[in-house]
């Protein structure tokens, strides 16, 4: 599918009529009679939901201008909303009446979807706050890793009551706001874990230190701890013990648009020699992504390059890797065997299709230099495997993308404004 047919896609998708809506890439290698472009990209998720947070629990009423407003980034609001929180969108701009640090209610249901980032954030708020509520979620997300994180809540004073699984979704959250102060955290699986502990430390009375266990990127964390300085808490990490805690305050904040987003577009002016550029993206960001991008413009052609830090791309270099000239060794990723779909599988997966070479490792996968032939791509339900895979099919014949639509989680416009660019890029 083409053209005028992906410019109703992400209303189509938002009122949940589309299942397996395919997209053959258009390869337009060697066809290309402009360099440059300029791109749109929508905000950042991981921004806008902390500032979410951050602003659902000040004193008074905060903006968020430029908001991401992904299927992710509404299953947040949503979740807030369930738990008292006002919350009102116009255009790109989220305004928030925040609730004063302490919840108008003690006790409901909340729906996390398959929010990975809304799912964990809004646990460690529940459990810091006294009542008790019940957490539902998609059978995505029963799957995704949470257990450390819920571990960490448990020793200071939360209970949980688990519906199927233990340590897993769905469960009900007995939460307290006088938790025992000093925790530990592992992050092995996930930073997340890490950032939902500091942004509800403003919810337990004291604050809290929380020691850290196990190795991860931490790029996002020191973005957890900017946007709670930004609103008015505390954060400072003091020989590997992070302290976090204060109150947030209402303010107006300004969102980047999504480097993660951005980051497929690099990928593209890697392989197609192309000058894309993205509206408003900053030249310093907070984002770790931004590695992704300077790698991509140092002309990396192949070699090792350890991804903990910035892991969401794992895929985009893999789909990208077989056009180098060196093969590609994607290292440090152990983790994004739990994230959406085993994404390591993924990339096997899908550059076998393709006709490469590859090969997998518990956390590492090497792709070599292969000429690919037309292929269909299981998006395994995986937003980042759709678009990662989608700038292969720019530079090769016959890609097509199953379950187009995925990509709502968090650029439901990607494939128009892929359309748009093609065009513009032939013309």
């Amino acid at each position: 599918m083409r053209g005028g047919a992906l410019g109703i896609i992400a209303e189509i998708v938002s009122r949940g009529k589309v299942e397996n809506m395919d997209y053959s890439v258009p390869c337009i290698y060697g066809r290309i009679n402009k360099r440059e472009a300029v791109v749109e990209v929508p905000g950042s998720k991981s921004i806008t939901a902390r500032a979410l947070f951050a602003a659902a629990l000040s004193s008074g009423t905060s903006v968020l201008r430029g908001a991401g407003l992904s299927d992710d980034c509404l299953t947040f609001i949503n979740c807030l909303k369930s738990l008292g929180i006002d919350v009102a969108i116009s255009g790109r701009d989220v305004t928030v009446c925040g609730c004063g640090g302490r919840l108008k209610t003690d006790g409901g249901e909340v729906y996390v979807g398959s929010a990975g980032t809304a799912a964990r954030f809004i646990t460690a708020l529940l459990a810091f706050t006294d009542g008790t509520f019940r957490l539902t979620c998609s059978q995505q997300m029963k799957s995704r890793p949470v257990g450390r994180l819920l571990s960490a809540l448990a020793s200071a004073g939360a209970r949980f009551e688990f519906e199927e699984r233990e340590g897993s979704f769905p469960f009900v959250v007995h939460g307290t706001s006088h938790p025992q102060n000093n925790l530990c955290v592992d992050i092995s699986g996930s930073s997340q874990f890490l950032s939902a502990l500091m942004l509800a430390s403003v919810c337990a009375e004291g604050g809290l230190k929380i020691s850290v266990e196990g190795t991860h990127g931490m790029d996002y964390v020191k973005m957890t701890a900017d946007i709670m300085r930004s609103f008015g808490a505390y954060a400072v990490e003091e020989d590997g013990v992070w302290h976090a805690g204060g109150s947030y305050s209402a303010r107006e904040y300004i969102v980047e648009p999504d480097v993660s987003a951005a980051c497929y577009f690099s990928a593209a002016n890697r392989v197609l020699g192309t000058d894309i550029s993205v509206k408003n993206l900053p030249e310093r960001s907070m984002q770790g992504d931004m590695q992704f991008i300077r790698l991509m413009q140092s002309g990396f052609d192949g070699g090792s390059v350890d991804m903990s830090s910035f892991s969401d791309q794992a895929l985009t270099l893999a789909a990208i890797a077989p056009f180098f000239s060196q093969p590609t060794h994607i290292c440090g990723t152990g983790h994004i065997r739990g994230q959406e779909c085993d994404r390591i599988a993924a990339i096997v997966s899908a550059v076998r299709a393709l006709g490469g070479k590859c090969e997998e490792e518990a956390d590492a996968v090497t792709i070599f230099p292969s000429a690919l032939r037309p292929a269909r791509i299981n998006t395994f339900g995986d937003h980042r495997v759709a678009m990662s895979f989608a700038v292969t099919g720019l530079r090769s014949e016959g890609v097509v993308i199953e379950n187009a639509q995925v990509c709502s989680k968090t650029f439901a416009d990607f494939f128009e404004v892929l359309d748009r660019l093609v065009k513009e890029l032939t013309i």
